[in-house]
């Protein structure tokens, strides 16, 4: 039957539809049999990695298709036919306009990882776009920690007679999860934040900002700092992005500094603290971010910061997850000391997004190419403006016959 799973994060979702899918394959293989979609792509690359830690022995293939990625090497992938696509809405739909060969007629399974997010407004059209062409006569799974009223409307677009599997009927957070909150001026964010990084190093971190341009400024201003921070937002490049993430896998890096890109779903075991730098403003977000910690039984600690202007969202996730938090104890006095250190690595860190900004301003040379290596630059300023006439008229014949 279809299904809708409701459990808190780190209660094993991926496994509970990956099993039955895998069973299915096993008993009548198929190609394109599956399609499970994901509202982000570091989402998709772990879900293929679960299955294919599950299917190995019977060698299950996944192809992974999301944004970022070269449309030419996914469509090689997709020729094979693999067992079981994990994409993200938007590029499929682009293959399935685009890719000759590629249909996903013969589906028998249709999974929704976060379903409520793929089911909001965001994602609308590109999943009915989906929903159009894929067979009636399938089984319809949408998991998520939190569901909206929304997916019932979807529900009757979807799914036939669906069960529901609820672990709890309220938005819950993990028992093990101690969550605590810091009530602290808003200009003294980042002093705060030094100093709770300070007070309990040697754990690892991730700190959710609200924007991509924060997350980075917060990384830099850390970095200055000497601790070492690591970004992870929608305005890096899909490589930088993967990178970033395994090296916070890795351990190599103790502080990952994230925008809701990687609030839902992401299973990386060691996380001891998550850190709300910036309150979310949905408060079903809070739920999925401080789940990245505490999850599979460990125990974990989230902090929640709340200035003078975030009281009123504050009360509101209070009041979804039905429990008081405690103040986390920190002394005024000790983090005034920083104000200094900080306020300097600040200013460090506005100059270099601003270095930032103005080289993704620049002209692109007219080859097309932009080299972030100091020695482009320069080679490209000596073409261009070297000594001599003969020299300069050379260089922009070089450069038009390239």
């Amino acid at each position: 039957r279809d299904v809708i799973g409701l459990a808190e994060t780190g209660s094993g979702k991926t496994g509970a539809f990956a099993l039955p899918i895998l069973q299915s394959l096993l008993s009548s293989p198929q190609r394109l049999h599956t399609l499970v979609l994901t509202p982000t792509r570091e989402l998709a690359f772990q879900i293929s990695e679960q299955f294919e830690a599950l299917g190995s022995s019977i060698g299950v293939k996944c192809a992974v298709i999301v944004g970022g990625i070269d449309m030419m090497s996914q469509s090689l992938v997709l020729a094979k036919k693999p067992h079981i696509v994990i994409a993200t809405p938007g590029r499929l739909i682009d293959h399935m306009e685009n890719t000759k060969g590629f249909s996903l007629r013969a589906l028998k399974f249709l999974v929704m990882d976060e379903a409520d997010r793929i089911l909001n407004m965001d994602f609308e059209t590109e999943v009915d776009k989906i929903l159009k062409v894929i067979p009636r006569d399938r089984r319809t799974f949408l998991f998520s920690a939190t569901m909206t009223k929304k997916v019932q409307k979807l529900q009757r677009a979807a799914l036939k007679d669906p069960v529901k599997c609820a672990v709890s009927t309220k938005y819950s957070t993990v028992d093990k999860l101690q969550q605590y909150y810091v009530f602290i001026p808003s200009k003294y964010k980042d002093c705060y934040l030094v100093s709770i990084l300070n007070e309990l190093a040697g754990n690892s971190f991730m700190i959710f900002c609200s924007t991509c341009n924060n997350a980075q400024r917060v990384a830099l201003m850390l970095r200055n700092l000497g601790i070492t921070a690591i970004p992870l937002h929608g305005q890096m490049s899909q490589n930088k992005r993967l990178g970033a993430l395994n090296k916070f896998k890795s351990k190599s890096r103790s502080v990952l500094l994230a925008t809701d890109v990687a609030s839902r779903g992401l299973d990386i075991p060691h996380v001891d603290c998550v850190i709300n730098y910036d309150i979310p403003t949905h408060s079903k977000d809070y739920i999925h971010r401080v789940g990245r910690t505490a999850r599979a039984g460990r125990a974990g600690k989230s902090i929640t910061f709340v200035t003078q202007y975030d009281v009123e969202l504050f009360q509101r996730i209070e009041s979804l997850i039905g429990k008081k938090l405690p103040a986390f104890p920190t002394q005024e006095e000790e983090v005034m000391m920083l104000v200094e250190r900080v306020s300097e690595a600040q200013r460090f860190a506005r100059l270099e997004m601003k270095e930032q900004g103005e080289k993704r301003k620049r002209p692109k040379g007219r080859d097309g190419d932009e080299d972030d290596s100091e020695q482009a630059s320069g080679v490209r300023k000596k073409v261009i403006g070297g000594s001599g006439g003969g020299r300069k008229k050379g260089g922009g014949a070089w450069r038009g016959g390239r």
